[in-house]
């Protein structure tokens, strides 16, 4: 049997290390084709304002070469943000472990005619395939809480940016409006799984995406966890009522 460390969570189930990247996939290739519309239903389209502050942050330089990497950016939302930010210079890599939300990205590319300048790559958040210093900025929206070793992901991000170069992370975070809690915990476990099941036909896949949300740090220990992996200047700012947070950091 595995050691207890050796154990996480996929939502409110406890499973091995090794297990958890697969039904994690399992959970994104069922529903890849139709992500973004439950995203819009899930969130009323808020998904996208956050989206819009998250890519302002990154601030792509309009005159120079300019590096993002989008980690768990699958369907390239934040990706298409930056690279139309961004001057002729800017190219952006989206790593995602999963295949299907890749093709989807790469062919809503295609569409926006920004395929020149977005690529799409298979790859781990915990083994980045990319040299060390290589990229300015490292964002991942919605991903972090989905991958088995968040420390270990967090040094990968640390590893792969520049020196100076920036980290952000937009994630749920934990509601810190009296009353509003429990509106929102009734709708998430209610509603959501309901909703999923109707657009994807999979109500399972989006109960656990609801349960890990409840199982994911809030942000105070995400912002310690993000300096413990060498990040300096983190800061959290929380939006809508701590639904999520946008954590940032620098590599110094």
């Amino acid at each position: 049997m595995p050691a207890p460390s050796e154990h996480t969570h996929f939502g409110q189930r406890t499973v091995r290390m090794d297990e958890k990247q697969g039904l994690v996939d399992a959970v994104f290739h069922k529903v890849a084709d139709r992500y973004d519309v439950m995203n819009d239903l899930m969130s009323f389209g808020l998904h996208r304002v956050w989206k819009d502050i998250l890519a302002a942050k990154v601030r792509p330089s309009a005159s120079r070469p300019f590096a993002l990497l989008d980690v768990a950016g699958g369907t390239g939302d934040v990706a298409f943000r930056v690279a139309r930010a961004g001057g002729p210079q800017t190219r952006v890599t989206v790593a995602d472990i999963n295949a299907e939300m890749l093709r989807v990205g790469a062919e809503r590319a295609r569409k926006r005619g920004l395929a020149d300048r977005v690529a799409f790559v298979e790859a781990n958040a915990e083994a980045l395939p990319f040299s060390d210093g290589r990229f300015d900025a490292y964002t991942i929206a919605f991903g972090i809480r989905n991958v088995p070793g968040i420390e270990t992901a967090l040094g990968e991000a640390f590893r792969a940016l520049k020196r100076g170069g920036h980290f952000l992370c937009l994630e749920f975070s934990h509601v810190d409006v009296p009353m509003f809690d429990r509106v929102y915990d009734a709708y998430s476990f209610a509603a959501i799984p309901a909703i999923g099941k109707v657009v994807t036909g999979d109500g399972a896949a989006y109960r656990y995406l609801v349960e890990s949300i409840r199982k994911f740090p809030n942000a105070e220990l995400f912002a310690d966890m993000i300096a413990a992996a060498g990040f300096a200047r983190v800061e959290a700012t929380p939006l809508s009522g701590g639904v999520v947070a946008i954590h940032s950091g620098w590599k110094l």
